[in-house]
Parts: C-alpha cells; structure tokens; sequence
C-alpha cells in the first residue's frame, strides 16, 4: 500500500510515517516509481509505535523494542535486557514527576503569598 493508504487506514499523517522510516522504524520497499510500498504488517507496526510514543519512549527505545514487539498493544516476551531500559525510563519519569510536583508547589505558594 501506498503512504496515503497507510495514512488513512491508521490516522497518523504521511509526514511521521516518513519520520518513523527515518527512525528506522519503519521499512517500506519502493517501487520502481520511487515510491513507498508498505506491506499489511505495517498497519500493526505503526499502532505499535504509537503506542509505545503515548507511553512516552523515544524513538531509539522503540526501535530497540519493535523486534520483540506482538500485538496492538504491544505486549512483549519476558526478556531482562527489555525489562531493565524500561524500569530505566520508568525511573526517568518518576523523576521528572517529583521535579514538576515540587515546582508546582513552589508556584502554588508564589500564588497564594501573591493573591493572599
């Protein structure tokens, strides 16, 4: 299928498929026109990206992941190497979460003091 048609049959525009191909996430053959063609699995692999892209990972993470990718959701085999970059990134934002909770608090102060 064509860019177009991948476009339509997952919501996601031509320009982050084109993206997700630079990431080496996708790999579409070309024709002997130049142009995209995607195979059926690529409908799967693109809902897989996106979900792992709402779950907050890079797109270097998820290239490493896609592999042992199964299903929409995805779901993955039990593997400690993939265990390990995710309770990595888990920790990442659980930091990030603590920063922004502190500095909401300090705003919030800032705030009251001010409308007090």
């Amino acid at each position: 299928m064509l860019i177009g048609e991948l476009s339509r049959r997952t919501g996601v525009n031509p320009h982050q498929l084109r993206y997700y191909e630079a990431q080496g996430l996708l790999e579409p053959r070309r024709g002997a026109n130049g142009y995209r063609d995607y195979g059926d699995d690529a409908v799967l692999k693109v809902t897989q990206i996106r979900r792992l892209l709402e779950a907050g990972l890079p797109t270097d993470v998820i290239a490493y992941m896609l592999p042992c990718a199964m299903g929409p959701e995805p779901t993955f085999e039990s593997c400690d190497e993939l265990l390990d970059v995710l309770r990595d990134r888990l920790h990442g934002m659980d930091e990030r979460i603590g920063t922004l909770t502190r500095s909401r608090e300090a705003l919030q102060g800032y705030i009251s003091s001010t409308a007090g």
